[in-house]
């Protein structure tokens, strides 16, 4: 099965999700530290989510695990870091 690759529309997303992620942090006054670290994460790990990046400069993948995760850890439900509109991401027949 061919894996979906990165696009420059699903990399604007990703950055959405960090930032989203960032403003609830901020918003209830919690450190990047915190959040990683409750939620299961390294720090660097945790401030790469939140800049929109994964692996080797690539955008933001985060499990649903992941997501979930800061997401309680936040105290919200993870729809609130999902940004609207959605990127398509199948593939084209």
């Amino acid at each position: 099965m061919a894996r979906n690759k990165p696009t420059q529309e699903w990399a604007g997303y990703a950055k959405e999700i960090g930032l989203a992620i960032q403003r609830h942090r901020v918003a209830a006054g919690l450190t990047q530290e915190h959040v990683a670290y409750a939620a299961g994460l390294t720090r660097s790990h945790y401030q790469l989510l939140e800049r929109g990046l994964g692996a080797a400069d690539r955008p933001a993948n985060p499990s649903l695990l992941t997501l979930i995760a800061v997401a309680q850890v936040l105290k919200v439900d993870v729809g609130e870091l999902l940004p609207s509109g959605a990127p398509d991401v199948t593939t084209r027949l």
